[in-house]
Formats: C-alpha cells, structure tokens, sequence
C-alpha cells in the first residue's frame, strides 16, 4: 500500500490509546545503499531483517516504512499490508522521519525510529529503548554504545555527572574527551508533537540530519535517556559489501548463541527435544509439541492407533508424561500411559508391539540432571528423520496456548481414552526370544551393574536373573540429581564401578552399566579395565557373525571404529559409514542388511531387534557372548585384534563459542588441508562436520554436537602416540585464530 507524505492508512487496525509507533527508514541515501537493503542476510535480507526486529517491539500495523521514491523492491520483501511512504527530496534523515508524519497513527503515544542499514540491533535492545523512554518519562531517549574503536560516521556522546550535555562529531572532541568512545547509535524514540514539530522547524532551517533533532532538545534542556548496548555487533551498519560479509558472520554467529530466559522454542537434536527445565523446557512446550504431533497423527488418518506414552526418572518427567496423555486424549487419540519410570528402549518397543502410531518418552538421556527432554518414535519404533522433526518443532512453535486442546487425565482415564498399561514382561519376553537365556545358565557368571540412577533395574536385573546370573546393582535409587553428575556410562563416570570390581578379588567376570534412559551401554572388564564402544561392537560382530552365525554387514557412525570396517572385509562383508543420530544408524542397516549398527558413543541394536538404541539388550547379549564361548572379555579383545589389528582412539570437546562455529568452518574451506601435521591427507569428508582422512584408516574428526554446544575433537591413530599427536593438531587448529 503505497502512501504519499501526508497520507494516512485506513486499512491499519488501532492499538491501544498511546501504543507507541516506529518509522523504519529504508530508502538509503544512493542507488547503491538501496542495492544493499535488499541482499540477503542470514536466512532473509537486510531490510527483512531490520524489520523483523522492529515488529518483535512494536505491533506490525504501527510500523511506517520509508522507501525511496518509485522503489518497488522493499515493498515487495515486506509485503503489500503495510503503509509505505515515499520519501521527497533528499534532505536528510530528519526530513525522512518528516515525510512519514501522516501515516503514523495518530493515538501513538511514542514514536520509535530505526535505521534498515543497521539490522543487526536486538529486539531487547529496542524493548529497552522503549522501556526506559516511558520510565523516565523522557522527552528524547536514544540508543548509546561503548566501543573500542568508534567509527568516525558515529557522533560522540559526552556526559557530565552521567546526564548527556551534548553530541558531537569525532573532529569536534574536546581534549577533555577525545578518549570518549560512548557513540550514539541512531535509533531514537520522541513524542509525536516533539519529533515531528521539532523536525519541521530544523527542516525549514535547513538542517536534515536526526542528530540535529537530538541537538535541539539537549540544547532546550529537555529530558534526555539513553539506553546503552552492550553487544558491540548490534552497532554494525552496513554500508559496503564487504560490512554486509562481516554481518552475515554476526547472524551466523547468533544462532549459536545460548538462549537464555527468553528462549522458549522447541528444537530437536540428533537425540530428540532436549532443553534445560525452566528455560527451554516447559510444561508449556511439552503440551505444544504433543500438540504438533497429534494434529499429524490426525492428518495421516492414524488416530485410532493412539500413542503410547512413558516417562524416565528424572525431574518433572512425571507430570510431562501426564501433560503429554492429556493434549493427545484431548484430540482423541488414545493413550497407552506406561506407569512408573521406564527406560527408552522399551518405549521404541511398545509402539511397534502395540501398533501405535507413535511413541512418546519423556528423557534428556545422558544429559546432565538439569536437563529434560522428549524423544519421540514412529510406527515402526524408528526415529523420525530431520524433516519430520522440522515440522514438528516447526508447528509447535507457531500454536499459542489457546490452540492446545486438552481432556483432564482423570476423566481421560474414566473415559476409557487413557489406559495405565504396564508392558515390562512383553519387553522382556521379546527380548529373551532374541538372546540365548539358556547358555548363560550354568556359567556361573557374576557381574555389577550400575544403572546410574537410571531405569534399567527392574528389565534388566529381571532377565540377568532369568539366566541365572548373580548381579550386584549399584547406583539404583531413584535420584533425579544421578549423583551429581550426568549419567553417561563413559570412564569417567563409572570410577564406582571399576572399584568394585578391582576390589573383588576375581569375584566379577563383568561390570555393566546404562545410561540414564538404559539406551546406551558401558562395559567394564574381569580386571576393571573400562573397555570403549569402538572395542565392544568389535567384539559383538564377530561375535555374532563368527559363533551365533549372523552374516551381514555393520553399520557405524563416522565417529565410530574403522577397525568394524577392517573386520567386515575379512568376513567378505559390507560396511557402511553414516551420520551422527542412531537414526541414521538403522537405516544405514535397512540398507544393507547390516547384523550390527552402532555408535561409539555407547548406542547398539542387531537386526532383528529394536530399530533404536538397546543398553538392556546390549548387556544381556554380551552376557550371552561370555557364556557362549567361554572366555572373558580380555581374552576376546586379544582375538579379534589378531585379525584386525589395532587403532587407538582418542577424544576431546571444546564449548562451541559462536565465534568457532563460524571460524572453523571458514578456516576449513579457506584452506584445504594437504597434511595434519606430517601426515599426508587422503580425502576429507563433509557428511557430518569435517572427518580428514589419512593413510591406513587413521582420521580425524572435528564435529559440533546435536545435542550439547559442544565442538567435538575425535582421532583414530596405528598408536597412542600418533594418536595424542593428531588430536593435539585439531585443537590447535580449532583455537588457532578464534
């Protein structure tokens, strides 16, 4: 809708009496600062940008856009509904403000202007603005900033007992404060009166410029605010291609910025949702997101199938379960409600076992304690692929609370709609059809298991028992803190463990361990040694191929063993490298017809099994390895190493600043890697982060985590040495310039 300067919208709904108004001005000063608004910028373009910040503040129909006289492509960007005002003759930025006077509703209380060719300034930067205009009850209030270096197209702002006695330009700097580096920024907030009164005297008189405004009131002794901003990147104007380069670097780096307080959008990871409980993770969301997945269970047709809905141990996994039952029963889908705490895998069962449409369990996994999260499965008990979870998240993040439909769980449970159903004996029995129950019994096999506090105790203390195997559990009070410590089953955290079993005196052919949702496994040998996921799912193929007679192919995750890949060829086998996200793992299996997928971070299944990760199955099948051929674990190491040989694997993680996000990558594709040290590269590959290969199956991998904001540094080397020298050279290079 294309204003003149002195025409006002009829079609702009009213705001409440004195909601303040904002002039966007996007018309640049030359054809050139034109071409520049309308570049891309992140996933949009600068004045898209600009805008969006604008309309985070104040409400879309109160916004005013400044366009150059005859632009079209602003208009085009921001759509048709908003009031356009093409501004007259170049007179300067006050003249631009001016020409918009017309079009700003006449209740407004305040009016906001903000600069298109400045974008990157944060929607709480302009709250701010706003806030403390209206606290102060200031006449003028504008946007300061302390930098390191100040441009000399910013004015100066200079203070006396911290009120602003003036602004001026850089030349201008007294000797008392030509070392002053607060700088006024540019975006300003007035009264209607005020600003547009004050505008078209200074007009008149020949000058354009909005600082002179600012002048002008300082000048009368008016009530002047400032808010200052912090992020120096806010202040970064674009006025030259290579300044847009270096914002595109400060949008790329924000999306790695953690969201604190504010951010309360759902995304999913390579494992599911997961979040910090308060910020990210709510009730709230957890309603929304069952939400999202209940209105695709009813566009698919799937409603009479229902969900089937478990929960873990940890803090409000509980009522996010029932909040969970109750959104899908309000949609009329029934709920099959797992009581107790489960684990899991026995979710990813259930929904095949009971032909459901979806699985539902609540669980952040491994994550520390202050975390909580939702995984979430398909028919089959597989985990949806990227663009499933994209729409999910997509469309719970867009439903307010009022388009979430709920039936309380009482009557939900009266109505017959959600059922309390209790399926550990079916998990269990399924697998005991799977693992070979009868050899263990009679081994005489003793083993510790840690659940770390998780929910693995009564599945699988239950089918340990079933063969006979005497087990101590540790760790297995109900503790939603784990200890003190997230509840992963890596050396680290497993000391317990490896003390009982060093302590034993011999008592112990095996230490096992889960995770905190029982979907990944550790193991710990007869002598205490921690033996690595890369060396189990070693021993498990061969295992499965060579003595229970598996033929097939394994699949891994780049950050897993190649010595799997050596093993494969000599079975005469396939191997199959894939993405981070067990996901990937399975249908990497589907399509090859793998026996074996795993990750090295702790994850396993077989064919035939669960198309998810299985820490229950996985230490009762390795139960069965012992049993079945009669040696401990180290004696089977020594075996398979005898056909494989040996690699060595090391790992490191780095938090994953937002700068390294950026770097990194950049570094990478900047200079192509010809040697890592003296070590000459064979390819690199790009499927999942940056995984450089070397001779001999050694490689290095740098990847940033799904799940954590982590960066993380894995190296498989012929030797310790080699090892520890190549994951040396990838920190280095990640720290080198960052």
């Amino acid at each position: 809708m294309a204003l003149t300067a002195t025409s006002v919208s009829t079609e702009t709904h009213r705001a409440p009496d004195g909601a303040p108004a904002a002039i966007l001005l996007a018309a640049g000063v030359d054809d050139a600062s034109r071409d520049l608004l309308v570049q891309p910028l992140g996933d949009t373009t600068v004045v898209q940008h600009a805008f969006e910040t604008l309309t985070r503040v104040v409400d879309r129909s109160r916004v005013v856009v400044v366009v150059a006289r005859g632009d079209q492509r602003v208009r085009e960007l921001l759509g048709p509904d908003l009031a356009y005002v093409e501004q007259g003759a170049s007179l300067g930025t006050g003249s631009a403000v001016l020409d918009a006077r017309g079009a700003v509703p006449a209740d407004a209380g305040a009016v906001l202007v903000a600069y298109a060719d400045t974008p990157l300034l944060r929607s709480d930067s302009l709250l701010g603005l706003l806030t403390r205009h209206r606290l102060k009850d200031a006449d003028l209030t504008f946007l300061t900033a302390v930098v390191d270096t100040p441009r000399s197209t910013y004015d100066r702002v200079v203070r006396q007992d911290g009120d602003v006695v003036a602004i001026v330009q850089e030349g201008d700097l007294d000797a008392e404060h030509v070392d002053n580096h607060e700088i006024n920024v540019g975006a300003y907030v007035a009264g209607p009166a005020l600003l547009f009164g004050s505008l078209e005297r200074l007009v008149a008189s020949g000058a354009g410029r909005l600082t002179e405004l600012a002048h002008t009131v300082i000048g009368e002794g008016r009530r002047v605010a400032t808010y200052q901003i912090y992020d120096t990147d806010e202040v970064h104007g674009i006025n030259t291609p290579a300044e847009l380069g270096e914002a595109a670097d400060i949008v790329l780096k924000r999306l790695f910025m953690p969201k604190k307080n504010t951010d309360t959008t759902i995304h999913f990871g390579t494992g599911g949702w997961r979040a910090v409980i308060g910020e990210g993770y709510t009730l709230a969301n957890v309603r929304r997101l069952c939400q999202a997945i209940a209105n695709e269970t009813t566009r698919q047709g799937l409603e009479s199938r229902g969900v089937v809905i478990g929960g873990d141990r940890r803090f409000l996994s509980h009522e996010s379960k029932i909040a969970a039952a109750e959104v899908f029963a309000g949609n009329n889908i029934p709920v099959t409600l797992l009581p107790d705490d489960v684990p899991t895998p026995l979710v990813t069962f259930a929904a095949p076992y009971l032909g459901a449409a979806y699985g539902v369990i609540i669980t952040s996994s491994h994550n520390p304690p202050e975390w909580n999260g939702m995984k979430v499965f398909r028919q089959d008990g597989s985990l949806p692929l990227d663009e499933e979870t994209d729409r999910y998240q997509d469309e719970a993040n867009a439903l307010s609370v009022d388009e979430v439909i709920t039936l309380d769980i009482d009557l939900a449970r009266r109505a017959g709609v959600v059922v309390d159903r209790a399926l550990t004996d079916p998990y269990i029995d399924a697998i005991e059809q799977i693992v070979d129950v009868d050899a263990v019994r009679g081994s005489n096999l003793e083993v510790v298991v840690d659940p770390m506090y998780g929910t693995s105790q009564l599945t699988l203390g239950t089918i340990l028992g079933d063969m006979r195997v005497r087990a101590d559990f540790i760790h297995e009070a109900h503790n939603p803190l784990f200890g003190g410590v997230a509840p992963a089953p890596d050396l680290q955290r497993l000391s317990a463990l490896i003390e009982k079993i060093r302590s034993s005196n011999g008592r112990y052919g095996l230490g096992m361990a889960t995770d905190g949702d029982s979907d990944r496994i550790g193991i710990v040998d007869e002598t205490g040694e921690y033996i690595s996921t890369n060396d189990l799912l070693l021993l498990l193929y061969w295992y499965l191929h060579e003595v229970r007679g598996e033929k097939g192919g394994v699949v891994r995750n780049l950050a897993t063993t190649h010595l799997l890949d050596r093993l494969a060829a000599h079975f005469g086998e396939d191997s199959f490298e894939c993405k981070v996200g067990f996901k990937h793992v399975t249908a990497g299996m589907e399509k090859i017809g793998a026996v074996l997928g795993g990750e090295s971070s702790g994850g396993l299944t077989i064919r035939g099994w669960i198309l998810g990760k299985d820490g229950i199955f996985a230490c009762a099948l390795v139960a069965e390895m012992l049993a079945r051929t009669g040696k401990r674990i180290s004696e089977l190491r020594e075996m398979v190493y005898a056909i494989t040989g040996r690699l060595y694997s090391l790992e490191a993680g780095v938090p994953a600043t937002p700068e390294m996000r950026v770097a990194v990558p950049r570094r990478l594709e900047a200079e192509p890697l010809t040697h890592v040290g003296p070590y000459p590269v064979v390819s690199v590959s790009h499927l999942d982060g940056t995984k450089i290969l070397l001779e001999d199956d050694n490689w290095a991998l740098l990847r940033f985590s799904g799940t954590e904001p982590v960066l993380r540094m894995i190296v498989e080397a012929d030797s310790p040495e080699k090892a520890a020298e190549l994951l040396d050279w990838l920190q280095g290079f990640v720290t080198a310039g960052v």
